[in-house]
Formats: C-alpha cells, structure tokens, sequence
C-alpha cells in the first residue's frame, strides 16, 4: 500500500470538521438575558463577552455553524 502524501494527510478530518460563522454584537444592561435569548433562539452559540471598546457597554462574541 502507498503512502499518503503529508500534504493530503488529515483532508478527510478537514472537510468533516464543523464550519462556523461569528457575530459580535453590544449588549444593553437592562436587556441582556432577552439579547441572548433571541440570539440563542436563532441558533447562535455565546462564547464570550468582553467589554466594549468605550469601557461601558459589554460585547458579545457568538457563534453558530454554517448551513
């Protein structure tokens, strides 16, 4: 049998592999759980938030798979 070219090694991993898509997107204080509820119903994943760039208002990374 023939050895696999390093270069094709792994391609079939690749193209199983999960695609995804990000958003980011502010989050209102007095909002935030109906902001993540919605998203969360559309599909989209939370994986962090971090401040905004102004310091104040928080901003959410998601992610969801691609279709």
């Amino acid at each position: 049998m023939a050895a696999i070219p390093t270069s094709l090694q792994g391609r079939d991993n690749v193209s199983s592999m999960t695609k995804w898509e990000y958003a980011t997107l502010p989050l209102l204080i007095h909002a935030t759980k109906q902001i993540l509820d919605q998203w969360g119903d559309d599909g989209w994943e939370l994986v962090t938030v971090v401040p905004g760039p102004n310091g104040s208002s928080p901003v959410a990374y998601m992610k969801r798979p691609k279709e």
